[in-house]
């Protein structure tokens, strides 16, 4: 079985693939490793801020319990310099005697101050255990209540703890936009290689083109070639040169797309091949109706068939069965299935086979398949894809197409 290989001008699209991997690899590092670090920063801050609330915990207990020159050291160096991680101090009752770092309008209503410290403290107490204060009596030290402190994250914190995913989504959109316009910019240069190729092959395929025409008269009036039957199979074969030169000029425009009859134009290109290919290889032409029409460019459509009958001889080693089967889908669809006996695409190959450069033949350039690909997707608005294929089986490609309206 003849390996697959991939031309060293046409390496750039595997390795672009090979790319796409790298990146997405190296963006998932950077994400995890981000999120990692950002999170290990969170955790040292919040045991910080935790330390800070226990401080301030211990501060309120000395100053209920001790009154004494300290107090107002305590006050203002301790309890005051608190001014970022709210905070509210429950008796033992439950009831709410102090909060700090909590935004309340002297405005509003004293109804609504309190709901509003209420709901932080449930929330509160959903974030973080309370931190006790101890109340004790002053004569005999006995504790004969105790007071709770609770707390949540400051703002600055709780900016923290999400930022990394916002980095994360900033970045992710970058590199949409990025890969968008990268594939755009690629897909242009592509175009302008395509349509640069295929002018210039059909240019340069018109001179001699018409020089054989002219030959052709010449020989049609010499008597001893005229009656052997050369002049008609030459005259088949310029033609089917004109055929080329007028498909490599439509790939270079927009094709007009016309109300074609399918089974006819897949007759037509079974009738050329059948005398120029071995006699061992047996087409089997298949149509649910002969009145099936889809909406294609003629020439171009009959290329794409042409060159999936071909690379099925190649497959075949020119002896086996190609059988093309015209169906009637769903919504309008028209299908054109071919299939052969030849040696099948390994599974591992069945994504790479519409690449350029892709090619299992020694001397393939491997552009065919890319080539059917453009023409049926591009022009035809239509999918081309391998429906199914075993290896020393056989390979079917399905064309699909819209019908006639």
């Amino acid at each position: 079985m003849a390996k697959s290989k991939l031309l060293p001008s046409m390496e750039f699209y595997q390795d672009n693939a090979n790319l796409k991997w790298i990146i997405l690899v190296v963006s998932i590092i950077i994400s995890v490793g981000s999120i990692y670090y950002t999170n290990r920063l969170v955790g040292q801050l919040k045991e910080r801020e935790r330390n800070q609330v226990r401080l301030y915990a211990k501060a309120l207990e000395y100053t209920a319990n001790d009154l004494d020159n300290n107090f107002l050291f305590i006050t203002e160096e301790i309890i005051n310099k608190n001014n970022s991680v709210p905070t509210i101090l429950v008796g033992t009752d439950g009831a709410i005697i102090y909060f700090n770092n909590i935004y309340i309008d002297s405005a509003w209503s004293k109804a609504r101050q309190q709901h509003v410290l209420e709901e932080e403290l449930t929330e509160m107490k959903l974030t973080y255990p309370p931190i006790d204060i101890l109340l004790r009596d002053d004569s005999t030290g006995e504790v004969f209540g105790t007071q709770k402190v609770y707390y949540h994250n400051s703002y600055l914190l709780s900016q923290l703890t999400v930022f990394p995913y916002i980095q994360i989504f900033v970045v992710a959109i970058f590199a949409f936009i990025s890969y968008l316009a990268f594939n755009y910019s690629r897909t242009a240069e592509q175009n302008r290689v395509w349509v640069g190729l295929t002018k210039e092959t059909a240019h340069q395929l018109g001179t001699p083109l018409s020089s054989l025409m002219a030959w052709i008269e010449v020989l049609r009036d010499d008597p001893d070639i005229k009656n052997k039957g050369i002049v008609d199979e030459l005259d088949k074969d310029i033609k089917k040169l004109r055929v080329v030169t007028e498909r490599f000029s439509s790939i270079g425009s927009t094709p007009t797309l016309k109300n074609e009859n399918v089974l006819q134009l897949v007759n037509n290109v079974v009738g050329y091949l059948q005398p120029r290919v071995s006699s061992k290889v047996v087409f089997e032409v298949y149509a649910l109706s002969e009145t099936i029409s889809a909406k294609v460019h003629a020439p171009l459509l009959e290329w794409v068939i042409e060159n999936l009958c071909k690379n099925a001889v190649d497959a075949m080693g020119s002896a086996g069965t190609i059988a093309i089967k015209i169906l009637r889908g769903s919504d309008n669809k028209v299908f054109i299935d071919i299939s052969d006996t030849g040696k099948g695409i390994p599974k591992a190959n069945l994504t790479s086979v519409f690449r350029p450069g892709f090619t299992t033949k020694k001397r393939g350039w491997g552009l065919g398949l890319t080539l059917a690909k453009r023409i049926v997707e591009m022009y035809h608005r239509g999918k081309i894809f391998v429906k199914a294929s075993e290896e020393n089986k056989g390979t079917t490609f399905r064309i699909e197409l819209m019908s006639a309206q």
